[in-house]
């Protein structure tokens, strides 16, 4: 089988080395990538398994004694192929901080408090159409150390998995009008300003429900020229 990389339509997502972000200059790679075939192991295994993900694993505002606080949203849309068709079974996983701004990470010792009712982790999978859904708490922004009064912007870390463990990818949700976009330099990492706005989500107020939760929608599109810019290209 022969395998086509689409290298035009990286140029979409950040480039490994994005000297503003300090860290990528040590973790990226010093010499060019040599793309290689998977293997048919690869390809076709291991699969997640279905039956790992249970019926209330995308409320992550029931998972503790009661519930967390801070905002309850909705955050909602579609996985998509590079022809805007739904992308069926998708494992759809994401984690963030807590309204405070602080993860359940015992590397996190931002001095804000942790949430007991609040995991900041759930998964979901994606319907007959492409179609998931979450329930959560509108993050908060946190200082992060990368440089002088570095804070990054509420974001919603997601994960999407096909059908095997290697076709995994990686990025972020970011919420509109967030006044710290201009000086992140992970969200400027991405140079393109058509990509970078793929990366926020849009506010939803027809599936806002009314008294209970804001909403926001945010579709995941995996490739082609119109791909959400992916942590992992």
């Amino acid at each position: 089988m022969t395998l086509v990389y689409p290298v035009q339509s990286l140029a979409a997502h950040p480039p490994r080395l994005s000297p503003a972000y300090k860290s990528t200059v040590k973790r990226s790679p010093s010499k060019p990538l040599i793309p290689m075939r998977h293997t048919l192991s690869e390809l076709t295994g291991p699969v997640y398994g279905h039956e790992t993900v249970r019926e209330h694993d995308h409320d992550l505002t029931i998972q503790g004694k009661s519930e967390p606080i801070g905002e309850r949203i909705i955050v909602h849309g579609h996985v998509l192929d590079e022809d805007g068709r739904g992308v069926p079974n998708t494992l759809v996983e994401l984690w963030q901080a807590n309204s405070c701004g602080r993860y359940v990470h015992v590397v996190d010792q931002h001095p804000a408090p942790l949430d007991p009712n609040f995991t900041g982790a759930g998964r979901a999978q994606s319907d007959a159409q492409g179609y998931y859904r979450f329930v959560t708490i509108k993050p908060g922004a946190y200082p992060w150390g990368n440089h002088h009064n570095a804070w990054r912007p509420a974001h919603i870390h997601f994960s999407v998995f096909g059908h095997s463990f290697v076709s995994r990818l990686v990025t972020q949700m970011y919420f509109p009008g967030d006044p710290l976009f201009p000086f992140d330099p992970i969200f400027n990492s991405v140079t393109d300003e058509k990509a970078r706005n793929r990366m926020v989500s849009s506010f939803d107020l027809e599936n806002t429900k009314p008294d209970w939760a804001l909403c926001y929608r945010f579709n995941i599109v995996l490739r082609g020229r119109n791909a959400t810019p992916m942590e992992t290209k």
